[in-house]
């Protein structure tokens, strides 16, 4: 300890037995202290943890910063580091630059902040986002300045690294898709350090081959592999960024996963989500015309289909035209029309003779029927008729009169007492005056009556009666 320093800390030495005791007020010893401390100790950087956090409405905020064995007390005033005033959250990793004192009311010793600095990716979020507001300042970002890609791109400038796994998914999509695109790699390193110059160096020199060729380049394409934020970080320096925007030819970004956002991403022409995005957006209308050049040769072949057919039914048509307008068509025509005309002629010829047959036929008939020979036959056949009707008129009516009277006949034998015998009926008569006994109780014992019948008849003597009523 020097000797200045020695005399800060020298409170002079313990009183002699019987000397005056030096005694401090509070207030005079935390002012002393706090002297000692800002002389000593001045500026100081401190990294901890923030915990504690206290926001007042006067704007000033309070915290504590801690390690695993101490804690300090820490004040950031309002109007100091505004910028970074947003990284002070309960738990967040900082680098703090202060000046160490005493809060003198409370004899309180702590950190006056006058800088905050985040720690590990914390602080290179934070660089991010400034470079980004700068460049966005700028206009690197503006959307006016993006340059569309060639619709079929030739020949493309690849940046990236020759061992890593982005070429290899590029080169896989780029030759599945447009296997005659040429691609003229410009190797470099994608991490670390260096790496963002080395790529800027190599966007530089693909332009200027592009310039010196004929056959120039159409755009490049930037790309590497996912990984953590500082193995990304090469394409978040500011270095890289210029060198894209200052590219003469359209430039894509195609740096990680899709969740990763980088600095060339927002500054290239297009940002892809991956390597094998990059390639599908490079060769994605060559691929496209492959497509419709193979729709395209189907719907050819369709239509020289379609041709060949119609000019196959129109040859068809005119060889059965010209067939109809041959000379021998005609003079064929002609004969049949002739050949027509005498089967009418002829069918007419014999309808004609059939006619004038038919009409001498009826013709001979009605002279036949007027012969008086026929006339007299024909008579003599009416009055045999009718001398044969004049004859069977009085069989007729005698048979009738026969018929009538048999019927007659036969209805009286049908009521005659001999027909009613004939069925088993018998007529009682009383033998000594013949009168007809019709009642039972008529009969007298010792009665001697007749009874007739069919074939015959009988006496009896009545020996009683019994009436049925």
């Amino acid at each position: 300890m020097s000797r200045e320093q020695q005399s800060l800390w020298d409170f002079g030495g313990l009183p002699e037995q019987g000397e005056a005791r030096k005694v401090y007020g509070v207030a005079e010893l935390n002012r002393k202290a706090k002297g000692l401390l800002e002389n000593q100790l001045g500026t100081v950087w401190v990294e901890g943890q923030i915990t504690g956090l206290r926001r007042q409405s006067s704007g000033h905020i309070y915290f504590g910063i801690k390690d695993e064995k101490g804690q300090l007390g820490c004040a950031l005033f309002r109007g100091t580091d505004a910028e970074n005033r947003s990284l002070i959250e309960d738990g967040t990793q900082v680098l703090l630059q202060g000046d160490v004192t005493l809060f003198e009311a409370r004899g309180q010793y702590q950190l006056i902040v006058r800088k905050v600095e985040p720690l590990g990716q914390g602080a290179l979020q934070v660089k991010f986002e400034k470079l980004k507001r700068k460049l966005e300042a700028e206009g690197l970002f503006a959307p006016g300045r993006k340059r569309p890609l060639p619709g079929y791109p030739a020949r493309i400038g690849l940046v990236t690294s020759p061992t890593g796994a982005a070429i290899r998914d590029v080169l896989h999509v780029v030759l599945r898709r447009n296997p005659s695109l040429q691609i003229v790699l410009e190797p470099c390193r994608v991490q670390g350090e260096t790496a963002a110059a080395e790529i800027a160096r190599a966007v530089r020199r693909l332009n200027q081959w592009s310039a010196r060729h004929s056959e120039s380049l159409d755009l490049i394409l930037l790309t590497r592999g996912g990984g953590s934020l500082e193995d990304l970080w090469a394409f978040n320096e500011e270095v890289l960024a210029r060198a894209v925007h200052e590219s003469a030819l359209p430039v894509v970004s195609a740096v990680g996963h899709e969740v990763d956002f980088l600095i060339t991403d927002f500054v290239a022409d297009v940002r892809a989500a991956t390597p094998s995005v990059a390639g599908e957006l490079i060769t994605e209308d060559v691929f496209a015309s492959r497509a419709d050049l193979t729709s395209t040769a189907a719907y050819l072949r369709r239509l020289a289909k379609g041709a060949v057919d119609s000019a196959r039914r129109e040859l068809s048509r005119l060889t059965h035209r010209l067939g109809r307008a041959h000379p021998r068509r005609a003079l064929d025509d002609s004969f049949q029309h002739l050949d027509n005309q005498l089967d009418d002629l002829n069918r007419l010829a014999k309808q004609g003779v059939v006619a004038r047959r038919e009409h001498l036929r009826l013709v001979s008939q009605r002279l036949l029927s007027l012969r008086p020979t026929t006339l007299l036959a024909r008579r003599r056949d009416q009055l045999g008729w009718l001398q044969r009707r004049l004859a069977e008129v009085p069989s007729r009516a005698m048979g009738k009169r026969a018929a009538s009277l048999e019927q007659a006949a036969s209805l009286l034998e049908l009521l005659s007492p001999k027909s009613v015998l004939a069925r088993g009926y018998s007529i009682t008569r009383d033998a000594a005056t013949g009168a007809v006994l019709r009642d039972a109780k008529n009969a007298k014992p010792g009665q001697i009556l007749r009874t007739h019948l069919h074939d015959g008849e009988i006496s009896s003597t009545v020996k009683g009666q019994k009436s049925s009523g």
